[in-house]
């Protein structure tokens, strides 16, 4: 029993020495050194909040900037900064008298990155001018946002809008309610969708179904 115990201290004695003079070898299995890949063309001061957004989300921000840089700059750093909300004043209803809602629908984002929710309803008054308002609506931060009518149904891409779409101006924040005049000349039957349009970038944050009633 004794020389068993005496064989296996020295065995674990050994396995000791073994394991302090082939630490260099097996260090990284424990101590793993975290990678962090910084986005190109963002400031180093957003690289660290950039750090703090889901996997998938930081995948997808890299696979635009080895495609664009410029433009992956310029969206993430948007939807990093503080939101825009639209001035409590200027979210109230317009002054409307016998109005009619001619269509609604409610807004879906186009991908992960992009995040949207809200509804919107399109007004038609006795004196033919008609109002597009967006309720309870907040979109992920963004450059050169648009509200547009497009002739496609559910556009992704900015090949889907194209460039025969009517812009109603752009965006006058990310979040809460807001208002926007129709041209009366335009057809309504001719536009299926409502977008909102990354005009700069050709790009869709996200779009609800314009079916007018």
């Amino acid at each position: 029993m004794v020389n068993r115990l005496r064989l296996l201290l020295v065995g674990i004695g050994g396995l000791i020495v073994v394991m302090i003079y082939t630490f260099p070898l097996w260090q990284p299995v424990l101590l793993r050194e975290e990678v962090v890949e910084n986005v190109p063309g963002l400031p180093e001061d957003l690289q660290p909040a950039f750090r703090q957004l889901p996997p998938d989300q930081q995948a997808a921000y890299r696979q635009m900037a080895a495609q664009n840089t410029d433009m992956a700059a310029q969206m993430l750093q948007a939807a990093i900064s503080p939101d825009k909300v639209v001035p409590e004043a200027e979210q109230a209803m317009p002054q409307m008298t016998n109005e009619v809602v001619v269509a609604e629908g409610e807004f879906q984002a186009a991908d992960t990155l992009r995040q949207i929710t809200g509804t919107y309803k399109l007004y038609q008054l006795p004196d033919n001018r008609r109002v597009l308002r967006l309720e309870e609506f907040r979109v992920t931060n963004g450059p050169d946002l648009h509200v547009i009518l497009s002739r496609s149904v559910n556009p992704k891409t900015g090949a889907e809008v194209g460039s025969d779409y009517i812009d109603l101006g752009l965006l006058q924040g990310n979040v809460g309610s807001q208002n926007y005049a129709v041209p009366a000349e335009v057809d309504l039957e001719a536009y299926q969708s409502v977008v909102i349009y990354n005009v700069s970038f050709t790009t869709v944050f996200g779009s609800a179904p314009l079916v007018v009633q």
